[in-house]
């Protein structure tokens, strides 16, 4: 075994079939170690060698007699000065940030400890190697290999968000060694179910590997989520299945490949704003003991405290340009070698903060604009983080898209009864204009969703008035306050009006968003009535609170059935596809209209006044193509909205041109069709109405 100089790019480990090349960027580091280990279990360490080349601030070494499957990792020799932001103590072993694969799980221990826990202003001098994920060299990615991407529009993508082990644990038809891995994703039962759907893109919780946090692991408790990165190129164990070491590199990628076959596009959702080493009492896992002073944000005037932007101990320096290239090359990375299709972003605000405040036309932004690379995916961003003026949506820049958090909650109160909604609920269901036109985006930067992860599942919102998260054992004092449907029974119920109040709630919601322009994202399983029981921050539920129950309730079938409805007509018809916004559009083609047909005047939209209005959107006003030049029909429409708690008779407010207007969609009593004889049709208390043109 013979250490050469190397070279001090790209970093990582790599093995070109004769030997391994590593590379890790350290600026403040007088020394780096390489170590190897072997044998079942964490492994023991057989070899400790120097990296002896320094070229700027990379330390690197070409290390003859190893190949793929071999575990290793770091020790970096520095000054332990807190206090001057450093935090070098080469008694942890230290995860390679840019390992493509993990092997081992991490043990809690005092050890994982920088400082002593007794002083820390004093070094921890005990090993950590033994309660380490070690990194793994991986033989180098293969090409696409015939799989192409499926490269579906912005105007035709309907998002499914949903969790790798939750979507299939329990799932019957899912053979059982694939049942919460990447594999089951895969499998055809589930794919089948998303095409019913009329999904197009997963997108999936975080997949690259996570650790539970100490206090999490203090309670039992597991972090089901995976908001707590370690390594940003590494698939999470997991979800594979073969624990050979890197292993599970090849079992994501066939999952790409399977889903890419059917169609589907695969979005991950990033977690680049913060790390699990937490604040200055937290773990030296990896980052901290390589360079402290240079992968996080410290405070200035005392660099031995975190700069906390994520609410979680610390925050990624995205302005250090070392930083900055890892977050790019992590990004490249799953694109061109894991060929996924897009990202979002968790916090995304944090990422992109210069100094401390939030700036669109930013390093981050620009490189990732510029990117060869990354100029077909699909750029999701939570718009929001916990640091000053925090909540950024619409300020993000040409080619992102955004959560819309007002799409949500405008599209809950309406439907929940709440007053002086219908302008607001007319700007989100024609694209959020105000929001993202001033920078020239389209209705397609709006992500119009009722319901993610972080929050109630479409039946617990309609179901329980408060939070109940007491399994997470923080006194149910976590997650935030869901603005729920609730008609004073919590949980099941088998009084019928109340049963009819809250399939007619969750009819509304699904309607509305699946006919909104801009994107619809779905959470996964709120199509086959998902209950988590109540708990709205079930991300330390690793049970049967987060996971899909496939065993579909016959009451829940009918509901199943008229989401899938609902998607069909969205995809039969491009007028819901629409990129531009409508603002400025001829009023013949898009208009407002009372319930007596007369156009909306201003008292109208007032808070005093009725929660009713009907919208007509004209055939002509559709878009003859698609982003891809693909031909799509256009046929008219009128959506009619009863948000009171009585029955209003609408008139229709527009007579149809050529053919008939037809009843597609009754929120009262699922769907159905028929033809609208005369020009009134009755609305039931909280219902909507969706009448299409269609030839006699």
């Amino acid at each position: 075994m013979r250490m050469l100089p190397g070279s001090p790019g790209p970093f990582g480990a790599r093995w070109d079939g004769e030997a391994v090349d590593f590379a890790l960027f350290s600026g403040h580091a007088s020394r780096v170690e390489l170590c190897l280990f072997d044998g079942p279990g964490a492994g023991v360490e057989t070899a400790r060698l120097e990296l002896l080349e320094r070229t700027g601030d990379v330390w690197h070494g070409r290390l003859e007699g190893i190949r793929p499957g071999q575990r290793y990792g770091y020790r970096v020799h520095g000054p332990w000065a807190p206090a001057d932001g450093h935090r070098f103590n080469p008694a942890k072993l230290l995860v390679d940030p840019y390992a493509r694969a993990l092997h081992g799980e991490l043990r809690w221990d005092d050890a994982l400890l920088g400082h002593d826990p007794a002083d820390p202003a004093r070094p921890n001098e005990r090993d950590s190697a033994p309660f380490v994920p070690k990194s793994v060299v991986v033989d180098p990615a293969p090409g696409r290999r015939g799989d192409p991407a499926p490269a579906t529009p912005w105007s035709r993508t309907v998002l499914y968000e949903c969790h790798v082990k939750g979507m299939t644990a329990r799932h019957a038809r899912v053979p059982a060694p694939a049942r919460g891995r990447f594999a089951g994703l895969a499998d055809p039962a589930v794919i089948e179910h998303l095409h019913a759907l009329g999904v197009t893109a997963v997108e999936l919780l975080p997949v690259q590997h996570s650790v539970a946090d100490e206090y999490l692991h203090a309670r039992g408790l597991p972090n089901y989520w995976g908001y707590s990165t370690l390594g940003f190129f590494a698939p999470d164990l997991r979800f594979g299945a073969d624990p050979a070491p890197g292993a599970v590199v090849e079992e994501f990628r066939a999952m790409v490949r399977r889903l890419h076959a059917a169609g589907i596009e695969v979005i991950l959702d990033v977690v680049y704003n913060h790390t699990p080493e937490g604040g200055p009492l937290g773990p030296t896992l990896s980052l901290r003991g390589i360079d402290n002073r240079s992968y996080y944000r410290l405070y200035e005037n005392d660099p031995s405290q975190y700069a906390d932007f994520t609410g979680c101990g610390n925050t990624l320096d995205t302005t250090h340009p070392r930083v900055l290239q890892l977050v790019l090359d992590s990004l490249r990375y799953w694109t061109s070698e894991m060929h996924v299709d897009g990202f979002r972003f968790d916090l995304a605000a944090a990422i992109a903060r210069e100094d401390v405040q939030f700036a669109p036309a930013g390093a981050f932004f620009q490189t990732v604009q510029q990117d060869p690379v990354l100029a077909g995916s699909k750029l999701i961003a939570e718009p929001w983080d916990l640091g000053p003026e925090g909540y950024r949506l619409g300020a993000f820049p040409l080619g992102w898209s955004e959560w819309n958090d007002r799409f949500r909650d405008t599209t809950r109160r309406i439907w929940r009864g709440d007053r002086g909604q219908l302008a607001e609920l007319a700007g989100r269901i024609t694209g959020s204009s105000d929001l993202f036109a001033w920078n020239g985006r389209r209705a397609t930067a709006s992500i119009n969703y009722v319901c993610s992860h972080d929050g109630f599942t479409l039946r617990d919102l309609v179901s329980y008035a408060r939070k109940h998260n007491e399994a997470n054992r923080e006194g149910s004092r976590d997650g935030h306050h869901d603005e729920s449907h609730n008609w004073g029974v919590e949980g099941p119920s088998r009084d019928r009006r109340i049963v009819r109040m809250r399939e007619r709630a969750r009819r509304n919601l699904t309607a509305t968003s699946a006919f909104a322009l801009g994107v619809p994202m779905w959470q996964g399983g709120d199509e086959i009535g998902r209950t988590q029981r109540g708990n709205n921050n079930a991300y330390c539920q690793d049970n049967e609170i987060s996971w899909l129950d496939w065993e579909i309730d016959p009451s829940e079938a009918e509901f199943l059935d008229f989401v899938r409805h609902c998607f069909a007509v969205r995809a039969g018809n491009a007028l819901f596809r629409r990129l531009r916004h409508l603002d400025g559009i001829d009023p013949r083609l898009a208009s407002w209209h009372r319930p007596d047909g007369a156009p909306m005047e201003k008292e109208d939209w007032d808070g005093d006044a009725p929660q009713c209005l009907a919208f007509y959107l004209d055939a002509d006003a559709g878009e003859p193509v698609d982003e891809a030049g693909v031909e799509q029909a256009s046929r008219s429409v009128v959506l009619l909205l009863n948000a009171e708690p009585r029955t209003h008779s609408f008139r229709v407010p527009v007579a149809p041109r050529g053919g008939a207007w037809v009843e597609v969609v009754n929120t009262a009593c699922g769907h159905h069709e028929r033809t609208i004889r005369g020009d009134h049709v009755r609305l039931a208390a909280h219902s909507l109405v969706l009448l299409e043109e269609q030839p006699e």
